[in-house]
């Protein structure tokens, strides 16, 4: 049986492209996310993302029990924190902020993490995670305490892309945060895909059909839509 990144990687090889709608526990209710999960399942989604910069409410693990009793897709944790781990997804994106140098977010966290994953059966997946500079301050700059690298850096992104391959991640993911004004430049998207080779994932300011699929064009593996599908849930409809 395959594992959840067997699938990805196989996407990649076979240049199959995958698209995750990302849910923010904070803004989806437990009484919504029926309604939700019949949009996803008419949506071209491969993967659900479960998570967010911060997350107040107490309504985790019974919202990945109605997604994964109403969809039939892989839904993978993308955690801010420790408390945002819950033993009813399939899997997690163990998350490493590769763009910072605030060590809570290199390495508290994940150590934090262990003792709480040890007990559960998510298949963990090491990823990488690079903020790009998008127009305005997100709410992972916010929380994480640290600066976006900048869109000019396009070599300088690519190498710590790079740095974090060799470091042993299986994913890359460049974001440009939720809401941001500007998505992750498609320069940038083929200076990383062509340096690293692992799968890419790419996410933040993708508002439409078009920017999804010049993600793709640009080298992307794996394209997250998230605010857009919040602020309108037939965004796929259109």
């Amino acid at each position: 049986m395959k594992t959840l990144y067997q699938d990805i990687q196989a996407a990649k090889d076979q240049q199959q492209k995958l698209l995750a709608i990302l849910l923010d526990p904070d803004k989806v209710s437990v009484a919504s996310v029926g309604e939700l999960s019949d949009k996803i399942n008419q949506s071209p989604a491969t993967h659900i993302f479960v998570g967010g910069s911060s997350f107040e409410g107490n309504h985790l693990n019974e919202l990945l029990k109605i997604l994964k009793s109403k969809t039939n897709l892989p839904i993978l944790l993308f955690p801010g924190n420790p408390s945002q781990i819950s033993a009813e997804a399939h899997g997690i994106l163990f998350l490493q902020l590769l763009s910072g140098r605030n060590p809570e977010y290199l390495i508290e966290h994940q150590v934090n993490a262990v003792p709480i994953l040890e007990n559960t059966q998510l298949e963990i997946l090491s990823t990488g995670y690079i903020l790009i500079e998008s127009g305005n301050e997100t709410a992972v700059e916010r929380v994480s305490q640290t600066k976006p690298l900048s869109r000019n850096q396009i070599d300088y992104v690519a190498q710590t892309a790079k740095a974090g391959e060799f470091m042993g991640n299986k994913l890359m993911y460049l974001e440009a945060g939720s809401g941001a004004v500007n998505s992750v430049p498609t320069a940038m998207i083929t200076a990383v895909a062509a340096r690293i080779s692992i799968p890419l994932i790419v996410g933040g300011g993708i508002r439409s059909r078009e920017a999804i699929n010049a993600a793709y064009n640009a080298g992307a593996d794996l394209v997250v839509i998230g605010t857009a599908f919040e602020n309108d849930s037939t965004f796929f409809d259109r």
